[in-house]
């Protein structure tokens, strides 16, 4: 096969930890991949405020690409997916105007209020298709409007991380489809709603799409890291690389499983609009459910609906003292089988609480339910809420589309979770398939060998992630 041998490098950064990931085609055709290099991520508190460490997280990339040099294992090309929302604003200089804020902190409190003033949310959503949430990308803009004035370039994360290893900025289309501010129908940033706001035209560039080159690294880039590469856009929101990976089937629905859940469909069109261009039941059954239209690879719209995740249980762990691994999590939700306590896991009290046990604690408290106390019922409480919150999910899509489906897809860190399988797969009624695991690195990987002509289409990089990834079905 021509293109045995050549490497395609995955840089994907999640809310709690990123990682490096080499892939390519080995003889037979099978797509094999090869961890590199491994990291944690997460919030620092700065000034008061929650902060990503956007330093420290490109200088685990560069760690990652020496790596690459120094097993002699050069990618022709590699490509940087993170979570979606978060961004930076740069100067004429090209350094960052302010402190690099993270979406779980408090300064949007009150901004979809302020916003609603001048567009209301109804009229915002058949703009845009994207539900209303306190983080999204266009009120952490109206905190910040007054630094608008001085800035020259918007850059969201993984556009600037492009940036940094290209000196090129850009803007990719997936993970501009999560700020609220692109055009769900036109696929592009809705001219008027940023002159409505007084967001800067100037500052919201043309966008890329999937596939697209970047450049090459920068001299000094290549030196420090022993080889140059063409730099490509994948599908830069993580979630979008995860299920262009996802072993879809027609009826299939999907959940991205990690510090999220993203649980929705592949759609042609956004759920917005009816044929002759009115509102229909859709948008008010997407609005008032939740459900978002963002971006995927081919102009694919993931319909989706976003449930706090395991985050819950992320935080569960780090209040314990991560003196339990995430199997140990497991094992001890299942010796928990009788204790029935649930929460609301779409609940805004869960996005970012001073302790995430009291707030269970409490949650269930007030809902006259018996409170969980060992790290067993605590973890069957998270396990069993989600369950419940993606069944209701499916529920609520089936309503909105007129669908009925029969397979239930879990992709990403979170599909290792025997416990949260078997209780979803029981909840939902639907078969269950876990896997694969690195779904994002895939996806990741998947449009950067399209790009290079060594796949043919989507169609094609799921079937050979199909044939060449373990998947488990419940």
């Amino acid at each position: 096969m021509a293109n045995a041998g050549k490497k395609y490098l995955a840089v994907d950064i999640g809310a709690s930890g990123g990682r490096l990931i080499l892939g390519g085609l080995e003889s037979g055709g099978v797509l094999a991949l090869r961890e590199v290099h491994r990291f944690s991520n997460g919030t620092v508190s700065r000034g008061g405020r929650l902060c990503w460490e956007y330093g420290r997280l490109f200088e685990e990339i560069l760690a990652g690409m020496k790596k690459c040099a120094a097993d002699n294992d050069i990618p022709v090309s590699m490509g940087v997916d993170t979570w979606g929302v978060d961004f930076v604003l740069l100067d004429e200089s090209g350094g960052i105007i302010g402190d690099t804020v993270a979406y779980r902190d408090s300064r949007t409190n009150g901004a979809a209020v302020r916003v609603a003033e001048y567009v209301p949310d109804t009229a915002l959503y058949a703009k845009t298709g994207i539900h209303i949430q306190p983080f999204n990308t266009i009120y952490q803009l109206w905190a910040v409007r007054e630094s608008l004035r001085g800035a020259k370039t918007f850059l969201m994360t993984p556009d600037y991380f492009h940036y940094l290893l290209t000196g090129i900025a850009s803007n990719e289309y997936t993970e501009a489809s999560t700020t609220g501010l692109l055009n769900a129908a036109q696929k592009t940033w809705d001219r008027e709603l940023l002159d409505i706001l007084g967001y800067p035209q100037e500052l919201f560039g043309p966008l890329s799409l999937p596939g697209e080159t970047v450049g090459r690294l920068r001299p000094e880039i290549a030196e420090r890291v022993g080889f140059d590469l063409k730099v490509l856009l994948p599908a830069t929101h993580d979630t979008a690389s995860a299920v262009a990976a996802a072993p879809l089937g027609e009826n299939s629905v999907y959940i991205s499983s990690g510090t999220w859940s993203l649980l929705g469909i592949e759609s042609p069109v956004p759920i917005i609009l009816s044929e002759t261009g009115r509102a229909d039941r859709a948008q008010s059954f997407s609005n008032s459910y939740n459900f978002s239209n963002e971006g995927g690879v081919d102009y694919r719209y993931r319909y989706l609906k976003n449930i706090m995740g395991l985050w819950m249980i992320q935080e569960m762990r780090r209040e314990l003292g991560n003196v339990h691994s995430y199997s140990e999590i497991d094992a001890l939700a299942e010796a928990e089988r009788g204790f029935a306590s649930v929460v609301d896991v779409t609940d805004e009290r869960f996005l970012a609480p001073a302790s995430m046990i009291a707030e269970i604690r409490a949650a269930c408290r007030e809902s006259g339910q018996p409170a969980p106390e060992t790290p067993g019922e605590l973890a069957r409480c998270i396990f069993l809420s989600l369950a419940k919150g993606y069944a209701e999910a499916i529920r609520e899509l089936e309503e909105i589309t007129g669908r009925s489906f029969d397979s239930l897809c879990v992709v990403g860190g979170g599909c290792k979770s025997a416990a949260l399988n078997r209780l979803t797969a029981e909840e939902t009624g639907l078969e269950l398939t876990a896997g694969p695991v690195e779904a994002t690195a895939l996806g990741n990987i998947a449009v950067q060998m399209i790009a290079d002509e060594a796949i043919d289409d989507l169609a094609s990089a799921r079937e050979l992630i199909r044939r060449g990834v373990q998947t488990e079905v419940r």
